[in-house]
């Protein structure tokens, strides 16, 4: 689930929406999560309503109680993968408030809560820090999890001289002399903040937004591409005809090539180069008299993810044109503009596609051959026609296979 900052949320309060039998199984059940995600669970271990601690799949969990107390989860490794249980599709895990020492209840207006660690929470809420839950895999801390950092200390260490001073340290013992310090000190103005401009590029997943298929306009589907999301973007100058340029992983701002890089080799500023991406967004902001222009898409081949494509190098498809009037294009219209440029585009497998009445033909359709090599496709990507609107739905027949 992602946050208000477009992050992903691998732990949060959720409600269990349903229950199902598991044919030819009398000790475990299959429990759906929030009208989307299911899990295999013990039989009788949660009802129909109830909230619960729902980790999402690509979850690490701490190695401590209740966690370490569960022999399954330390099985596991504290990882929390797609699974075939039961034969059945299992992704994330299910906690009750009582696994926690906790409570959950019901006040007198009828309002759920869960109870954990002292605090109070109700559906929605994020756990994610409350519990220490991070990805499964370094790589997946590295490129996606969003840095936390304090922004009083980031601003002490760009102002050294200064936070030697008397007055500084004594502003800086009081919350209200930290926030005056940082409206003269802390705002970082060189070129390697995140540009405001860019929103991030994950996709919320179809579990988390199954109402979204009572939307029967046609949709855009693209094929979901398994890389490294990369965003190159220009910005025009204020009081000049100049454009600065960016090249962005999905957290970091790589201002020069030697930037520390997740990777061996820095194949953002790579592939910046080997589509001369400065050149064709700073034409394409003058020609159009933007204020700033955005391309996003997929960094992809050996080795950036065990599914290669069949390239032994790296390349780059769009999925995303973003401009200061127009906001994210349409697709097709993006795909035709920006290939004439040289920019080329992920696979576009439907321009009028109906979104099925359920999540199971959902997830059905996501199945299925890759245009790029013909080998299994991670997913669909599924865009309105105007661009406002997208979700994701990724195969669990990829899962399975590839991060299970």
């Amino acid at each position: 689930m992602l946050n208000e900052k477009g992050e992903r949320e691998l732990a949060y309060v959720a409600q269990i929406t349903d229950i199902r039998p598991i044919e030819g199984y009398d000790r475990v059940e299959l429990v759906v999560v929030n009208d989307g995600w299911t899990c295999v669970v013990g039989k009788g271990q949660f009802e129909v309503g109830d909230l619960a601690a729902y980790f999402e799949i690509d979850s690490k969990l701490p190695a401590r109680p209740p966690f370490s107390d569960n022999e399954f989860i330390k099985k596991k490794k504290y990882k929390i993968t797609t699974q075939k249980m039961c034969k059945s599709i299992s992704q994330g895990l299910i906690m009750s408030a009582a696994d926690f020492g906790g409570l959950f209840y019901q006040d007198r207006d009828g309002k759920l809560y869960f109870c954990i660690n002292g605090k109070h929470f109700v559906k929605g809420d994020f756990l994610t820090q409350e519990l220490g839950v991070t990805y499964a895999t370094t790589e997946d801390n590295m490129r996606k999890r969003a840095p936390r950092v304090n922004k009083y200390a980031k601003m002490a260490q760009r102002n050294p001289e200064l936070a030697k001073t008397a007055l500084w340290k004594f502003m800086y013992k009081s919350q209200l002399g930290k926030d005056i310090l940082f409206m003269f000190f802390g705002r970082k103005k060189d070129k390697a903040a995140w540009p405001a401009w860019v929103v991030k590029t994950d996709e919320e997943r179809i579990q988390n937004m199954p109402w979204i298929l009572s939307d029967k306009e046609p949709w855009i589907v693209t094929e979901k591409i398994d890389g490294t999301s990369t965003t190159f973007t220009v910005h025009k100058r204020k009081h000049s005809k100049k454009y600065d340029f960016y090249v962005c992983s999905r957290n970091v701002v790589f201002d020069t090539d030697d930037k520390k890089c997740f990777y061996e080799e820095n194949y953002y500023t790579k592939m910046a180069k080997q589509y001369k991406m400065q050149d064709i967004l700073t034409k394409i902001a003058e020609e159009g008299g933007y204020k700033w222009v955005t391309i996003q898409g997929e960094t992809f081949g050996n080795p950036i993810q065990k599914r290669t494509y069949h390239r032994m190098d790296q390349d780059f498809l769009a999925f995303n044109f973003i401009t200061d009037r127009e906001g994210r294009w349409n697709s097709v219209k993006a795909k035709e503009f920006l290939e004439r440029k040289g920019v080329y585009w992920v696979p576009i497998l439907d321009t009028n596609f109906i979104l099925p009445d359920t999540l199971e033909e959902m997830l059905e359709y996501a199945n299925g051959e890759s245009i790029l090599d013909f080998g299994m496709r991670e997913g669909v990507v599924l865009r309105s026609q105007d661009g406002t609107k997208s979700f994701k739905t990724v195969s669990n027949e990829y899962l399975l296979k590839f991060h299970g």
